[in-house]
């Protein structure tokens, strides 16, 4: 269902005003360029700062411009249950192909309380549902008991694992076997989690390099292609490294500026990366030959 490179859009801002010219492009680029799926409205395109009809209207775009080549897992999570039922069942309307659904931040749920508030958001919807766990940004972490009571429900179908413990994947593979959907939210161990018995990622990167990023994904699932997965897993990790050199999303939204693609605006409290940033993001493009 959802595999290989999926990419974390960035939402273009130009004057502090959502752009929608240039995520249009950015759309069309990544259906051109290989990416297996289009994530938009998550944390790399800046939800936290993006009002709800601006956060309805990058769904909406995505959904119409990517026409059906490609899945969309639109980013509807909130740290209220409410709002994050809301924002899952206009993207089931306007025709996503699934949902990715952080765990609450701030909150601090304990795990019964995460298990009621993906139960809430299931319960209401009829699209398939990602749970995102990224621990580092919501300060809480879903078990993976947890998980697999919430994978016995219907829309539950996988992770995006940011927890950056490869040993999850394992666990997680045993305790609900391979129908459950692993997807690294970490693309620099993206190789080692895919050999472990995950089946994707949610990019970064992809912003900025998705033939790479899509051509290594399909590399590393085939057995006799995996030195070329090696390879471009070479390639990529100097541009991964320097994506997070400072807050996300800014060294990415740098890197497509350089290429053209869009502005680097960013929202407050975010700030533009600093000329130490910016000469070590333009020597990773060189080294991947993208500029």
């Amino acid at each position: 269902m959802f595999k290989g490179s999926n990419v974390a859009l960035i939402t273009p801002f130009k004057n502090n005003t959502l752009d929608e010219d240039a995520f249009i492009k950015l759309i069309h680029f990544h259906i051109d360029n290989g990416t297996n799926g289009l994530v938009p409205a998550g944390t790399t395109g800046e939800s936290p700062t993006l009002s709800h009809k601006e956060h309805q209207k990058v769904i909406d775009l995505c959904v119409r411009e990517s026409n059906g080549k490609i899945p969309v897992i639109a980013g509807t999570g909130s740290n209220s249950t409410e709002e994050a039922i809301s924002l899952t069942v206009h993207a089931e309307k306007a025709g996503a192909t699934g949902a990715l659904i952080v765990t609450p931040y701030y909150n601090k749920p304990t795990q019964e309380g995460l298990y009621q508030h993906y139960k809430s958001i299931n319960d209401k919807c009829g699209i398939p549902i990602i749970i995102y766990n990224i621990p580092g940004r919501s300060v809480v972490d879903m078990s993976v008991d947890t998980m697999a009571r919430l994978f016995e429900l219907k829309n539950i179908v996988g992770v995006k694992d940011a927890t950056g413990d490869l040993d999850r994947v394992e666990q997680q593979l045993s305790k609900m076997g391979k129908n459950f959907i692993q997807l690294t939210g970490n693309d620099d161990n993206a190789l080692e989690f895919n050999k472990r018995g995950g089946v994707g990622a949610i990019s970064v990167t992809a912003n900025i390099a998705p033939k790479l990023c899509s051509d290594f994904q399909k590399f590393s699932k085939l057995e006799k292609e995996f030195k070329e997965a090696e390879k471009l897993d070479k390639i990529l990790q100097p541009l991964h490294h320097s994506m997070f050199i400072e807050s996300n999303p800014s060294p990415v939204k740098y890197a497509a500026k350089l290429l053209n693609l869009c502005d680097d605006d960013v929202r407050l409290p975010l700030v533009k990366v600093t000329e130490r940033t910016k000469e070590i993001v333009k020597k990773s493009l060189k080294s991947a030959k993208l500029i």
